[in-house]
C-alpha cells in the first residue's frame, strides 16, 4: 500500500471542506426553490438565467444543479487521504481499512434503496439506483483503487476509464434503438444496460433510461479519484508548499480541467445524465475551482467568521438529505408562516415559504450540532 507520512498538521479536519459541503447542500437542502421564487419576483433576463439554473439541463447541457452532486462527490474524495492518514496513525490494519470502505459503499448503496421507498415494500418496482448509491460505489472503487496503488497508475486508471467510457458511448448505440444517435436519450448504451438487467427499477421507465445507471458510475469512480487528488496535494507538508501556493495550483487545474471541457464538448456534448468525459472535466472544474477559493480564504487567510451556517450543515449532510425525505419540513414552515404567506401575493408567498423551509431545515442541524450529534457512514 502506497502511504504517506501521518502529520497532525496535515491529518487535521479542513474547515472549508465542512464549509463547501454545507455550501453544496444548501441547494439540496431548499435553497434552489428560494432562488426560483426570488426570480419570479422580477423574471424576464437575468432572473430567468437563474432560476433556470437552480434546475437540471435537460440533456446536453450544464446548470447549476447539475454541479451539486459531483461537487458532493469529488469533497467525498478530497476527504479520504485524510481519512486514511488517520487510521493509519491509529494502527488499522489494511483489512480493516478495506473493511471500512466496503462497509461504508455497502451502507450508502443500503440508504439509496431506503431514499428510493425501501419500505413501502413494492420491491417489483423499486428504483435500485440513487445518488447515494452512485455516491457510495463511486467512492469505494476510487477509494480501493487509491490504497492499491501509486499516483502514476492511480492516473493510468483514471485516464483509461474516462477514455474506454467514452468511446464506449461514441461507438456502441444501443441494440434495441435503431437509427439513434449514441448519445441521444432513446439510442445510449448507458440505458440499454439498465433497460436490460433491471427494466422495472429504474427512474425514467418509459424513456428506458435512469441517470445514475451501472454504466455511468465507472466516469464517475474518476470524479472521485479527482477529489483523493486533490486531498493528497492538500496533505502535503507546509515546508514542502505554502497554502497559497496550493490554492493557486488548485485554481489552475480548474482552468485547465475547464479547457478540457470546452474541447470535448463538441465531440461528445457535457451531459450530466449520462456523466461523459466533459461534464467530468467540467464539473472537476467547478469542483476544484470552489475548494481552491474555500481553502484559501478558510485554511489559508484565516477568514472563518462566515463559516458556521454552512458548516453546521456540511457535518451532517447526509442526515438533511435523509430527513428531508420522511420528515415533511414544508409542515412546520406552513404551520408558523402558512397565514403570512396567505395574505400576500402567491409569488412573495412562495418567498415566505420558502425561506421558512430553509430556516426550519437549519434549526434542525444546528440543533443536532449544538448536541453533538453528526450522523455518518
Amino acid at each position: 500500500m502506497k502511504t504517506q507520512p501521518s502529520d497532525p498538521k496535515t491529518s487535521r479536519r479542513l474547515l472549508s471542506l465542512d464549509t463547501l459541503r454545507g455550501f453544496d447542500m444548501l441547494f439540496i437542502m431548499g435553497f434552489a426553490g428560494l432562488v426560483a421564487a426570488l426570480c419570479k419576483l422580477c423574471p424576464g433576463g437575468f432572473s430567468d438565467w437563474l432560476a433556470a439554473q437552480m434546475g437540471h439541463a435537460e440533456w446536453d447541457g450544464f446548470f447549476h444543479h447539475d454541479t451539486i452532486f459531483p461537487l458532493f462527490l469529488f469533497i467525498a474524495g478530497i476527504s479520504f487521504p485524510f481519512s486514511l492518514a488517520k487510521q493509519q496513525s491509529l494502527g488499522y490494519s489494511r483489512a480493516r481499512i478495506w473493511r471500512r470502505i466496503i462497509r461504508r459503499g455497502i451502507v450508502l448503496v443500503v440508504l439509496g434503496f431506503v431514499y428510493n421507498g425501501l419500505f413501502q415494500l413494492q420491491l417489483d418496482t423499486l428504483r435500485l439506483p440513487s445518488v447515494l448509491g452512485r455516491i457510495g460505489l463511486a467512492w469505494m472503487c476510487a477509494a480501493m483503487i487509491y490504497i492499491s496503488c501509486g499516483m502514476r497508475t492511480r492516473v493510468a486508471i483514471a485516464a483509461t476509464l474516462l477514455l474506454g467510457y467514452g468511446l464506449l458511448l461514441q461507438l456502441v448505440p444501443a441494440p434495441d434503438a435503431a437509427g439513434a444517435g449514441p448519445l441521444t436519450l432513446e439510442g445510449n448504451i448507458v440505458g440499454f444496460v439498465d433497460r436490460t438487467i433491471m427494466p422495472s427499477h429504474i427512474y425514467m421507465r418509459e424513456e428506458g433510461f435512469d441517470p445514475e445507471g451501472l454504466l455511468s458510475t465507472l466516469p464517475a469512480i474518476v470524479t472521485a479519484l479527482l477529489g483523493m487528488f486533490t486531498g493528497a496535494f492538500v496533505r502535503r507538508p507546509e515546508s514542502e508548499v505554502s497554502g497559497s501556493r496550493k490554492a493557486a495550483y488548485m485554481a489552475a487545474g480548474a482552468v485547465v480541467m475547464l479547457l478540457l471541457a470546452l474541447v470535448l464538448d463538441p465531440l461528445q456534448p457535457i451531459n450530466k445524465k449520462l456523466w461523459t468525459p466533459a461534464f467530468v472535466f467540467a464539473a472537476g472544474a467547478y469542483s476544484l475551482g470552489m475548494f481552491a477559493l474555500f481553502y484559501y480564504l478558510i485554511d489559508v487567510r484565516k477568514w472563518r467568521r462566515w463559516t458556521y451556517f454552512f458548516e453546521v450543515i456540511g457535518v451532517n449532510s447526509i442526515t438533511i438529505y435523509m430527513a428531508q425525505r420522511f420528515i415533511r419540513m414544508s409542515y412546520t414552515s406552513e404551520f408558523f408562516l402558512g397565514g403570512l404567506a396567505a395574505k400576500c401575493p402567491p409569488e412573495v408567498g412562495a418567498v415566505i415559504l420558502s425561506t421558512g423551509y430553509v430556516a426550519v431545515c437549519w434549526l434542525l442541524l444546528w440543533f443536532l450540532h449544538r448536541q453533538k450529534i453528526h450522523l455518518k457512514v
